[in-house]
Formats: structure tokens, sequence, C-alpha cells
């Protein structure tokens, strides 16, 4: 494998865990404003992101590349207000699918025909991250400052399993 595609995998596997980490801080700040919908719909987000970067993990073990995992920042761990929340968690998504992105279109340059394959899922997976964002902010938009809203938005986002 190209030291470049490498690399930007292994750097890959720290940004999903550093994503894990994100949606961990969002659902411990939900959690203290009593919104235990939205803190288990980002505890479900967590466990996702882990899986993502157990799958570049496995990926470059599987191509025999020594996975070298980078220290994780510490996330943001108060935010403003609801909305800020899932903003900053739309401009996280679209942070990771350039990042794929980057990795994919180097893949590319190298013919790495089978890191571009591997990489299809993730390219689909974050089409779906982004709209579900977006969907969540339009429903806040829908429901303004509606305390009864948002208790309604709180308990739809906690049927997620």
């Amino acid at each position: 494998m190209d030291n470049k595609v490498s690399s930007l995998l292994n750097d890959q596997v720290t940004k999903e865990f550093d994503s894990a980490y994100v949606y961990l801080a969002m659902a411990a700040y939900f959690e203290s404003k009593g919104l235990s919908g939205m803190a288990s719909w980002m505890q479900v987000q967590y466990g996702e992101e882990m899986k993502h970067g157990m799958k570049f993990f496995g990926y470059l073990n599987a191509r025999g590349i020594k996975v070298s995992l980078g220290a994780l920042p510490k996330p943001v761990a108060d935010f403003g207000s609801v909305r800020e929340v899932f903003e900053k968690s739309l401009a996280h998504e679209k942070l990771i699918t350039a990042s794929i992105n980057k990795i994919y279109e180097t893949a590319m340059e190298v013919n790495d025909h089978a890191t571009t394959t591997f990489l299809q899922w993730f390219i689909s997976e974050q089409v779906e991250e982004e709209k579900t964002a977006k969907d969540i902010l339009v429903k806040l938009d829908q429901i303004n400052d509606s305390s009864m809203g948002l208790i309604f938005l709180d308990k739809e986002l906690g049927s997620r399993k």
C-alpha cells in the first residue's frame, strides 16, 4: 500500500475514535440537561463511530499495515443550546466526509482499488450521517422554542436503537 494512503487511513482510525469521543461528550451534555432521549441517541452515535474506527483498524491490519493510534483531543463539553449541539454534529460529520473523500482521492491517484472499494461503504454512510443531522436541525427549526416540541423530539430521538 502506498505510504500516503496508509498514513491517511491511520489518521482516519484516530478521527473515528475522536468522533466517538465527541458524541460521548454530547451525550453527557444532554444528560446534564435532562434530555435522556437525545443522550441515548448520541450514545448510539458513539457506538457507531467506534465501529467505524474498528473497520479502518481491521482494514489496515488485513492489508499488513501497522496501526498507529494518535492522541484524542479533549472534546467540547458545554454547548449553548440543543441546536448548537446538532449544528456541531453536522459540522463534524462534514469534516469526516472531507477526510474520507481525501483518502479516496489519494487511493485513486495511486490505483489502490482495494482501498477505493473499502471506502465506498463509508462514503454512503457519510451521506446518511449528514442527512440525519440536517433532518434533526429541520425539526428543531419547526419546533422553534416550544418546550413541548423539544420533549417530543427528545422522545423520538430516544427511540433510536
